[in-house]
């Protein structure tokens, strides 16, 4: 029985690093906690593809939205953590902890994070036949008809929430707010002019406005974009402190072999490093994370950071 159990150990000790070296053996599944169409999605979609390649096995995008984001974490959280199934999220990895009372994961210690992606700026962006001729006058009228605006959000703790409670605190007012499965969702309805304006990632914003599908009044950066250089910062438009920026990141379960995620962060830096990736994310007004954050270790700092960031902001939105 003892040397039974010898050999077992001896069997697991040696099976880790066989199954490093083998992987991988088959498809990937990287889990969107967002809808089809969205601004993660279209990151998750332009990386997974390049992935694929480099690790030759089909790298597959899996939307599972939901409960802002925190319904598709946390299926990653309980999965197996044979690198075969990856979550790639958003700042939402470091708001959840905040908004959620009874969260069935934990951000820093339910992850293995293998590293950042990009980091996406925000446009403020409204139906096209809406009535404010420029960002100025849309505070003004956010401030005079409140609620009567409507706002749309893609799931308390996604993006364009977070963003849209900025303004809302910014400006002393409350909006009507609509929620949506999803951002791609919320832009059809903008589109279509069923709702006034949402504030969302430019990786979803950016055509619509080049199209003059949308009306477009502000970007919550510090400087304008080089992909919408007539675009005011939210800054100079008088709401210094509507300042946010959505990044990106690609997880594993927590347990991952060590072998299994060192091999893809190579292949994210190698599809960071792509100019199709860097030329398409430079269209959508945004641009591959410097290299060196590209790390574990980088993606872990930046999310303990954020909590921290938001945690006085969001706590008391806490359901």
């Amino acid at each position: 029985m003892k040397l039974g159990l010898g050999l077992a150990l001896s069997a697991a000790v040696f099976a880790s690093p066989l199954q490093a070296q083998e992987y991988p053996a088959k498809e990937i599944t990287v889990v969107v906690p967002f809808s089809a169409g969205g601004p993660t999605d279209t990151v998750a979609r332009l990386v997974a593809q390049i992935m694929s390649e480099d690790l030759g096995k089909q790298v597959l995008v899996q939307n599972v939205g939901g409960a802002g984001g925190t319904l598709g974490a946390g299926q990653v959280a309980k999965a197996s953590n044979d690198g075969y199934t990856l979550l790639l999220h958003h700042i939402g990895m470091a708001t959840a902890p905040s908004l959620y009372k009874n969260l069935t994961f934990d951000s820093l210690e339910d992850f293995a994070p293998i590293g950042q992606i990009t980091k996406v700026p925000m446009t403020i962006v409204a139906r096209k036949d809406f009535e404010p001729a420029d960002a100025a006058a849309l505070w003004e009228h956010i401030k005079a008809e409140g609620e009567n605006v409507t706002y749309a959000q893609a799931g308390i703790g996604s993006a364009s929430h977070l963003c849209g409670t900025l303004l809302m605190n910014a400006l002393g007012v409350k909006m009507t707010e609509v929620p949506y499965q999803g951002a791609g969702p919320a832009m059809t309805d903008i589109i279509g002019g069923q709702i006034d304006m949402i504030c969302d990632q430019t990786t979803n914003t950016t055509n619509q406005i080049k199209a003059g599908e949308v009306k477009a009044y502000a970007v919550t950066t510090p400087e304008r974009l080089e992909a919408l250089p007539d675009l005011p910062t939210t800054k100079e438009a008088g709401l210094e402190n509507v300042n946010v920026t959505v990044w990106h990141g690609l997880y594993a379960p927590a347990g991952t072999d060590p072998a299994i995620v060192a091999r893809l962060q190579e292949s994210l830096k190698k599809a960071l490093q792509n100019e199709t990736v860097v030329q398409r994310f430079a269209d959508l007004g945004t641009a591959p994370v410097p290299q060196e954050d590209v790390s574990p270790e980088s993606l872990q700092a930046l999310v303990q950071e954020q909590i921290g960031v938001w945690k006085p902001i969001l706590e008391p939105l806490a359901k």
